[in-house]
């Protein structure tokens, strides 16, 4: 394309031809740097399940046994606490080196990939802080540290876990996983461990690699507690102490039945000689077919089946339920029942739902009534618009189930719709650089108010230190660019005077739409 003597027409198509390569190159990093953001969160979200799985559960779990039997689970809880000392300090190191990369790049984990682009591809954090001066031939000081504690992680397993079978699959993997020195004679791409993973490496990348680690050490940390726990199974359960176990509804209507289950509390299914009183076995379960006249009633009898040596082991049981009156005889009683499905209060000027009904009545042939409100609906389900007032009265009415009319009426109080907040990206206060507030759009929004309203801005004031309000037309921040520049960590900016149109207030006149704070980091 370069060589022999070319048209300025040919040479135009060949710099345009370039230029659309080199777009296309820049739209394929930022679909791959978006790739590697996402994975790296992916990671560290699963990281975190596994932290809260190894404290909320295993852990947990391993220290009650160690207090319960120490003769068989003290040992391990106590190697168990060692390993956690090391994987804590290897995973809290990386963490710390992780914020301090991010800082350098000026990473706002609050944005999109897209407005993160420059710092996610930056190189020089990962570079500097793993190589002296940013030399890939002289690692620094926090490599040197990351390979130690790797290693010391390592080297307690092995030395721990090598004799123990049950431990293989564990000790296999931190061989395998915990590596920071390729094997001797082997690298890629001409580069060590280190250069492969951090030198001149963009930052999610570099982030990633190191999330690897971390997520690695925290599995090894949950795979050793779930052997520990696993390892003394089979000698901790010993039958040598049982309880009868009743499952079953406490209370059934006249003219219903029901089953409730007995079992054994060392549950088997396959029992040997298993026969329960009064009940069917199936599958190590008796059912037991419950019902009567109305009022409290006792089933019971014994359960038996084999112990040791063949021996017959009887156990008794018994069970307390209620019969009480079925729908038949529900119907022949009178009441209403009416409740607001939002909150204990009404919304001025806005469509309430309420559920009713008449105990025993059909709910189709109901009616509501509110004086001084907006009614509408039928069947037991309405909204109701209040107007005026501090109070209104809902008179609920229809026919019991002997044709007598029944009406009755609920009293709800009447209150103003909360006033607006005015929000960016949902918060009414919040930080971001300075270089990212012109990309930001103002909204208003009531919080925990669950009714269709919503807002639209259309215009606001916006105040910068040192300088007079600027009223901005409309919701965004672009126009107001001018003034975020020169702003330092710590200023403030305040969104004020923030004007907009509702929909679904019922034409009620629009309260003061509270301010916004911006601090800029």
């Amino acid at each position: 394309m370069a060589k022999g003597k070319l048209s300025p027409r040919q040479k135009m198509i060949n710099l345009m031809y370039l230029v659309f390569i080199a777009m296309m190159a820049m739209s394929i990093d930022q679909e791959i740097i978006r790739s590697y953001e996402s994975t790296y969160r992916s990671l560290e979200n699963t990281r975190v399940l596994t932290e809260n799985q190894n404290t909320g559960i295993f852990e947990t779990t391993l220290r009650e046994k160690a207090k319960n039997s120490p003769e068989s689970f003290g040992a391990a809880y106590t190697q168990y606490l060692k390993m956690k000392d090391i994987v804590d300090d290897l995973v809290n190191s990386i963490e710390e080196t992780k914020l301090n990369m991010k800082a350098k790049a000026e990473y706002n984990p609050e944005l999109d990939p897209e407005e993160n682009f420059a710092a996610l591809n930056n190189t020089e954090p990962s570079t500097y802080t793993f190589f002296k001066g940013g030399d890939e031939a002289f690692p620094s000081d926090k490599s040197k540290e990351l390979k130690l504690k790797m290693t010391a992680l390592k080297d307690f397993i092995n030395q721990n876990f090598s004799n123990l079978s049950d431990f293989k699959s564990v000790v296999s993997r931190a061989n395998e996983n915990l590596v920071s020195d390729f094997p001797k004679g082997k690298n890629k791409q001409g580069k060590t461990w280190l250069q492969y993973k951090f030198y001149n490496q963009p930052l999610v990348a570099a982030l990633a690699n190191l999330e690897v680690i971390q997520s690695e050490a925290r599995n090894l940390q949950s795979n050793t507690l779930s052997l520990m726990l696993k390892e003394k199974v089979d000698a901790d359960i010993q039958f040598n102490a049982y309880e009868a176990i009743v499952a079953g509804p406490t209370a059934i209507q006249k003219g219903e039945t029901a089953t409730a289950k007995v079992l054994i509390g060392t549950y088997a299914s396959t029992l040997p000689g298993l026969r329960i009183d009064n009940a069917q076995v199936v599958n190590g379960q008796g059912v037991l077919n419950l019902g009567g006249d109305l009022g409290e009633h006792t089933i019971g009898g014994n359960i038996y089946f084999n112990g040791d040596k063949g021996k017959v082991v009887t156990m008794p049981y018994t069970f307390k339920y209620s019969v009480v009156s079925g729908s038949e005889a529900l119907k022949a009683q009178e009441g209403a029942i009416l409740s607001a499905d939002k909150m204990n209060v009404l919304y001025r000027g806005v469509a309430n739902p309420i559920s009713g009904s008449i105990l025993g009545a059909n709910t189709s042939g109901l009616t509501l009534s509110a004086p001084g409100a907006s009614v509408s609906g039928s069947g037991g389900k309405w909204t109701v618009t209040p107007g005026s007032g501090n109070t209104v009265s809902l008179t609920i009415s229809g026919k019991g189930p002997g044709g007598k009319v029944i009406s009755q009426k609920f009293d709800f109080r009447i209150k103003n719709v909360p006033g607006a907040q005015g929000q960016i990206r949902g918060e009414n206060e919040l930080s971001m650089p300075a270089s990212s507030i012109a990309n930001q759009t103002v909204s208003a929004a009531i919080p925990e108010f669950d009714f269709p309203v919503t807002f639209t801005v259309t215009g606001f004031k916006v105040k910068v230190p040192g300088k007079a309000a600027m009223f901005v037309n409309g919701n965004s921040l672009s126009s107001a660019a001018a003034l975020a520049k020169g702003l330092r960590s710590g200023d403030q900016i305040a969104i004020i005077g923030i004007q907009a149109t509702a929909s679904g207030l019922g034409g009620q006149t629009l309260k003061k739409i509270t301010p916004i704070v911006i601090n800029v980091q």
